[in-house]
């Protein structure tokens, strides 16, 4: 028996739906793992360097982290079941991008010592970040919502990053 045409098409929105929230929390998790093996702030390299005036303490960064990992997820999670197809792309796209050169900024900054290109990459990321708030927010503004302190970090780590970038 053939499924209605209805029925083939609901169930293909609903493949893409679930595909595009594990795709996007797989970013995340990517995001984390990759952010783990490049980011080392306890080596004599990174404690060598002239800091910012506005370097947050250490302890923000154990607290902000989970938090904009979790708010990544929940939020993709949103997009991904309740966007539209355009709202999806744009999350997903910008997202691997904003992801991309987030993890670039931390192999130049901490692998490779190059402190002008890693701020550069983290201004992309800063920048990229912008697409998908407005996605977030445009499916759920609880999921924009949530997504504005992750906004504001990058922002102020771009900005930190030019900080270094001018002091070494």
């Amino acid at each position: 028996m053939r499924l209605p045409a209805f029925a083939v098409s609901q169930w293909r929105m609903e493949i893409a739906r679930i595909s595009a929230a594990v795709a996007s929390t797989a970013l995340v998790v990517g995001y984390a793992v990759g952010s783990g093996l490049w980011v080392t702030t306890g080596d004599v390299w990174y404690r060598s360097l002239e800091q910012p005036p506005w370097q947050p303490p250490g302890a923000v960064f154990g607290i902000i982290w989970p938090y904009n990992f979790g708010a990544l997820i929940a939020a993709g999670i949103a997009v991904a079941l309740s966007g539209s197809p355009v709202a999806r792309t744009v999350w997903l796209v910008g997202l691997a991008l904003s992801i991309t050169a987030a993890l670039t900024w931390a192999r130049l900054f901490f692998a490779d010592h190059s402190l002008w290109p890693a701020a550069i990459a983290l201004i992309a990321a800063a920048v990229l970040t912008v697409p998908i708030v407005v996605a977030a927010w445009n499916t759920r503004t609880w999921a924009g919502a949530i997504l504005l302190p992750y906004n504001v970090w990058v922002a102020l780590a771009a900005w930190l990053s030019v900080g270094y970038a001018r002091r070494n």
